[in-house]
């Protein structure tokens, strides 16, 4: 009876008020992990505006209108088809490998059921909508505003998912093939960049250059962007939206996200400094575009393996991504492709970098079937990317035509495609023969 009632007083003094506070304890982290992934997820869409600066100023004023409009609809029609069709074949049930087949209009997900499937959704929608968004700097000051709504659908509702489902499915419900091989791509340097990257070219080949890019003798005329201070900007809002982009993709508050934040910004700063440096050897200048794109190469070619490399390899990987983005920029201008704002060679080019030197610098050490299977997700999804892409802007140019007319093209999509200017109280004039022409 004495044994019962010590064992009793025990209870109530030590181990109830004990397992009490590893309860309470435990609802504090997950609450907790709840509110980083909401600001994490609040970051990567404020990256939407950061998109929207750096297109609009490394193109012409003629066309700001045109671009705002393409990001603002990237995010808005991009999120609705990802609720209805891409979140459920990017995480849904998998009995394949290939692709969910559950929670399409996140059925199964309805308010009073587990909450984190709506956090993960909120997550994941950005996510979805910067791939969709990368291309649109491809393609930008010569597409039919239509045919770019067309290809937003498809890339949010299809192209993105599919291949997501392959490396990230195991997230939520799914189990992707090529996760379950360990390929190694924590944030996305191939799944959301390199998906991006490799349907810009897509598009920027169906597209074909802009008027007046190249001359009949083949050389390249540059076409100068209206406002660099705006695209620097931009690069700078997307550099803080990406700590959000990396480090939120632990989707917890711990302490990991130390190591993340400091690999992201060191690859970042590495890639300006060894992009301004590779111009400058090119150009005989310090070229501010290039640095400004160094520093997104960089951001890009860390998020593979931020989680998962050292501190001097992110610097190393920067470094490599800033001289890549500047030698692939001028590699494509050669072959004529027009890229108004290097996105290829930003996201495509330097995603697949990234995902291999997630796999080089691996800090649980690396070998020839770690390299094999890095190596494979990068050709899986340029080959699944390309060629849907591909045929998804010739089916869309053939139905509705992807490519405004040369006369809309000469006035600008602002005026042709929406009806109005982005600066018409700042109309530049220019004097011939005594007779006033207004030109941007």
């Amino acid at each position: 009876m004495k044994t019962l009632l010590w064992t009793t007083i025990i209870w109530a003094a030590f181990v109830l008020p004990a397992l009490a506070g590893e309860a309470a304890i435990g609802q504090v982290q997950t609450n907790v992990d709840y509110i980083w992934t909401l600001v994490a997820a609040i970051l990567v869409f404020f990256m939407q505006a950061g998109f929207a600066m750096v297109e609009a100023g490394f193109t012409r004023a003629k066309n700001a209108i045109n671009i705002l409009m393409k990001n603002l609809m990237d995010f808005s029609i991009g999120s609705l088809v990802f609720w209805a069709v891409g979140f459920g074949l990017m995480f849904g049930v998998s009995n394949t490998g290939w692709f969910g087949t559950s929670g399409f209009f996140l059925s199964g997900y309805e308010p009073g059921g587990d909450p984190w499937v709506l956090m993960f959704w909120i997550f994941q929608a950005v996510f979805a909508a910067t791939a969709a968004t990368i291309v649109s700097g491809a393609m930008a000051e010569r597409t039919r505003f239509i045919g770019y709504i067309l290809y937003t659908i498809f890339i949010t509702g299809l192209i993105y998912p599919v291949f997501g489902s392959w490396a990230w499915g195991g997230l939520l419900d799914g189990g992707g093939w090529l996760e379950n091989l360990g390929f190694i791509d924590f944030a996305g340097s191939t799944v959301v960049h390199s998906v991006g990257g490799w349907a810009a070219l897509a598009g920027a080949l169906v597209l074909g250059p802009r008027m007046g890019k190249y001359g009949k003798d083949g050389t390249t005329r540059p076409i100068l962007g209206h406002n660099l201070p705006l695209a620097g900007l931009g690069v700078f809002i997307l550099w803080m939206g990406w700590f959000g982009f990396n480090a939120g993709s632990t989707t917890a508050a711990v302490t990991d996200v130390a190591l993340i934040a400091v690999n992201t910004s060191l690859a970042a700063s590495a890639g300006a400094v060894f992009a301004m440096l590779t111009s400058w050897f090119k150009f005989g200048k310090p070229e501010v575009s290039m640095s400004l794109n160094g520093a997104l190469a960089g951001l890009v070619g860390i998020t593979a393996g931020c989680a998962n490399v050292s501190p001097t390899s992110s610097i190393i990987i920067g470094a490599v991504a800033g001289v890549l983005v500047v030698m692939s920029v001028l590699f494509f201008e050669k072959i004529r492709v027009d890229d108004p704002v290097g996105a290829v060679s930003v996201h495509g080019v330097n995603g697949a970098w990234g995902t291999l030197a997630a796999g080089l610098f691996n800090s649980g050490g690396t070998s020839a079937a770690i390299i094999g299977v890095q190596l494979l997700g990068i050709a899986a999804a340029f080959v699944w990317t390309f060629g849907a892409a591909f045929v998804l802007f010739k089916a869309v140019d053939l139905a509705v035509g992807l490519r405004v007319s040369a006369d809309e093209e000469r006035e600008g999509l602002d005026l042709s495609e929406h009806g109005g200017s982005a600066y018409p109280d700042f109309e530049v004039l220019s004097y011939s023969g005594g007779s006033a022409t207004g030109t941007r």
